[in-house]
This record gives structure tokens, sequence and C-alpha cells, in this order.
């Protein structure tokens, strides 16, 4: 069974209204943290309301932020999950109403005793490990290090500079769903539909 398909860090009205139109997107990612470049603006946030997003799932990311913020800001989307890249217990992701995804930075091997410290995550999303850098690096960790946990009961989320050469990569590790967020876009938080389509058409004929 093919993985599910996340693009994160929509920011731009265009690009969420083709997104919509793609059966083959599942999850729709927005992200709120000022040092990120695809930080979501306040005057996008307000058009948010007026979107139906039909059968997918809007994710709202955070990096260690307020309860004020994650709520105010997820109360724009209906029924969000929400993901957070930081250092938030799990008793405070579980906090909300929401449905919750815990980012596990992967550094080496032993990242992946984190996945311990959250029992009520609904998934993991793995990504790279760079010191004092959170959000997402672009880059890709090591994702035979995935193999150690796959029969683990639990679903896995891989990230890290997916793009158009090495989607069938993360295909292969069967995971739950791929995120793909740097690799489709043309310059730093500027979505490419080009790249988009290209990595989607991609996707559509992996076996």
């Amino acid at each position: 069974m093919k993985p599910l398909i996340k693009i994160c860090g929509i920011q731009d009205l265009q690009i969420l209204h083709e997104l919509l139109r793609i059966d083959e997107v599942n999850f729709i990612g927005f992200i709120f943290y000022i040092h990120s470049p695809r930080n979501v603006k306040d005057s996008f946030l307000q058009e948010i309301k007026k979107i139906d997003f039909k059968n997918k799932r809007p994710v709202c990311v955070y990096v260690n932020a307020s309860r004020k913020l994650i709520q105010e800001t997820s109360s724009y989307f209906k029924d969000p999950i929400l993901q957070f890249h930081g250092d938030e217990t799990n008793d405070f992701c579980n906090s909300f109403t929401n449905e919750f995804w815990k980012v596990i930075r992967v550094k080496d091997l032993s990242s992946l005793n984190k996945i311990t410290e959250y029992p009520d995550a609904s998934a993991f999303l793995f990504e790279n490990y760079e010191k004092a850098k959170f959000g997402g690096t672009g880059k890709s960790f090591d994702w035979d290090y995935l193999e150690n946990i796959k029969s683990l009961d639990m679903k896995m989320i891989v990230s890290g500079g997916i793009n158009i050469k090495n989607v069938h990569n993360a295909i292969n590790i069967e995971p739950w769903c791929v995120d793909i967020n740097s690799g489709v876009e043309s310059s730093s938080g500027v979505k490419d539909l080009k790249l988009i389509n290209e990595i989607i058409e991609v996707y559509k004929y992996e076996t």
C-alpha cells in the first residue's frame, strides 16, 4: 500500500486551492513558527475560514509555541491535526482537543528512543537533526535507521528534503505517510506548482 502524502509549508492561497484539487494529497501543513520562511501570515490565516478542505486534513505545525498561539491559530481550521516539532511534553501535546503528531529529530539511532515519551501521539514524523534548528532542515537523515522501528505499532511519517529524485526511496521505506516541503520549492518558502505536479506524477507510477 502506498504511503499517504502531506505537502507542508503552505502560505499561498493559489497553491492551496491547487492542492485541494490533487487527489493524491491527503494532508496540507501550515507552519506557525516565526523563524521559518514558511510562517503563516495573518492575512493568509484570515482566508482559511472560507476554505473547504473537502477530504483533506489540515495540519498545524508548531515549535515550542504558547498555548494561546496554538489555540488561536488552530481555531481557523476544522478538525486540524497539531504537529509538534519542539521540546513539548506528551502531556502538553495531549492537553488540546486535537489529534497530534510528534516530530522526532534524528541524529543517530538512539534518537528513536524518544518515541516512548509520547504514548498519546497518533503518528510520529521523523526529520533530520540539526543543532538549534527546528521545523525542518531540508536535508535527509539515514532513513535506514527507521528499519529498526518498523515492527512497532505506530504510524511513521518520513521527511527531510524529499524531492523528485529521492521520493521513490522514501516510498520504499513503506512509511504511513511522506512529508514533502522544501523539495517542491523554487526558492526558500516558495512552493512551485510544477514541482508539486512532477513529484505527484512520480508517486502515482511508483509500484
